[in-house]
């Protein structure tokens, strides 16, 4: 899988995703989620410790046959991170497949465009 392209999806499409609990946003920012805000519904694996983390991401995600990553523009760590998980992935047994995509223009992109955000302190966002 270290070959295969990683597919960008717009906000729009993300909305409609988001209506199917087979999707989990994972959200690669550091520090700024905290005072920036994050998508609704989305769980937070910060690129600085997210190799060091891949178990839990993988727990967390069972079950979920799509898989958003994204950062403040999803350039560097929402790509690298979505990589990372994807190769991850491709080595382990029973693990299944997964469609893995990057949110384009990242979260900022999703605010600016008047998307809705949660302020939570919770490193799974419940929407609340």
């Amino acid at each position: 899988m270290a070959g295969r392209s990683i597919a960008y999806i717009t906000g729009s499409q993300l909305i409609s995703l988001k209506r199917n609990p087979g999707i989990a946003i994972i959200d690669v920012r550091d520090d700024e989620r905290s005072y920036d805000g994050h998508i609704l519904g989305s769980l937070h694996f910060s690129s600085d410790t997210f190799r060091d983390r891949m178990p839990s991401l993988v727990e967390a995600t069972k079950g979920k046959d799509t898989l958003v990553f994204h950062c403040a523009l999803s350039q560097v760590r929402g790509p690298k991170c979505a990589r990372i998980f994807a190769e991850y992935a491709a080595e382990e047994k029973g693990f299944g497949s997964k469609n893995i995509v990057i949110l384009k223009h990242g979260y900022n992109g999703w605010e600016a465009s008047g998307n809705p955000v949660c302020r939570c302190k919770d490193p799974a966002c419940k929407g609340v």
